[in-house]
């Protein structure tokens, strides 16, 4: 890897990739704030909306030759992507309302593990050995947590309502609506793969961000959702939902990634959750159990150990 020099890169890559991870954590906490008035779907149509229309203001007038250029195969990819973007949103944001902050994002995070099971079966890759331990363990981490939340943990052991209760309770069906979204999120990193490799990441960000935004806005009108009469400060919530973790959060994480080496790619995986229980904990007042922060810790370790081929990899060119 060549050397950095502070004339061409005068901010360092760790710092925007430290703004990044902060930028997405704030997530949970604005879409808790703001679904103290407005529906989780119509908080996923206002966050892809806003993001959507930023990058419209951005690509098309200095991506339009590209954007010209694509196929109808293309649009169509571009849009299923968006797709299965606007599902992950609007799964993984009304788990939100059903579960904690805690709970619904370690589960969620999960997309890379689901990721690999995809591409498997339906191009045929092979999973390595370290990949499918990991997603194991990451598997008995989700059952600690889904326990956790409808268990009472007390100093003799754990109190369990009988099964059918708890198949039924809603932090449960929370955790299962965040494991959807991890799933919808893999649906639409395996196309953006794809994608990716013929579009500009400006482009592709634009197309997918506002193809999302459409359908989550056709999906609030077909459901009579109201969408606005909000007080301002929901409105402010929605739009800064949009703007901070959707913009600056994973633009973030995209130009650091391009600036160092593969092997950090594991970072915002690892530390948004994290950050993000850390926000709850002191802003929401959410203070996960024990048994929640070893279900956590499960889940964490296998997104760590089924990553392990892209650290090795990097590690050899740095």
């Amino acid at each position: 890897m060549a050397a950095n020099s502070t004339k061409s890169r005068p901010i360092p890559p760790q710092l925007v990739l430290l703004v990044g991870i902060l930028a997405a954590s704030a997530a949970s906490i604005f879409i808790r704030f703001a679904q103290q008035e407005a529906a989780s779907l119509v908080v996923a149509a206002y966050r892809m909306g806003v993001a959507g229309l930023v990058m419209a203001a951005i690509a098309l007038p200095s991506r339009r030759d590209e954007l010209r250029g694509l196929s109808r195969r293309d649009l169509a990819l571009a849009g299923l992507s968006g797709l299965f973007l606007a599902l992950h949103f609007a799964t993984w944001i009304q788990s939100l309302a059903m579960t904690t902050v805690a709970s619904s994002v370690v589960l969620v995070t999960t997309s890379p593990l689901w990721l690999a099971l995809l591409a498997h079966w339906l191009l045929g890759e092979r999973i390595r050995q370290h990949t499918a331990i990991g997603l194991g363990i990451a598997l008995l981490g989700a059952i600690v947590v889904a326990v956790s939340d409808s268990c009472l943990q007390t100093g003799g052991g754990l109190t369990c309502p009988p099964l059918s209760e708890f198949m039924q309770g809603e932090a449960f069906v929370g955790n299962l609506v965040a494991l959807v979204g991890a799933l919808t999120g893999a649906g639409y990193f395996l196309i953006g793969r794809s994608l990716r490799q013929k579009l500009s990441l400006t482009s592709y960000v634009f197309l997918v961000y506002a193809s999302a935004g459409f359908i989550l806005v056709l999906m609030v009108a077909a459901s009579g959702l109201p969408a606005t009469g909000f007080s301002s400060q929901t409105y402010l919530w929605l739009v800064l939902l949009g703007l901070v973790p959707q913009l600056i959060g994973h633009s973030s994480f995209n130009w650091a990634l391009g600036q160092l080496p593969a092997a950090y790619i594991s970072l915002p995986l690892l530390a948004e959750p994290v950050a993000t229980t850390l926000l709850a904990i002191f802003i929401l007042g959410e203070v996960p159990s024990g048994l929640k922060m070893a279900g956590a810790g499960l889940i964490l370790a296998g997104i760590l150990l089924g990553n392990r081929r892209a650290r090795q990899k990097a590690a050899k060119s740095v």
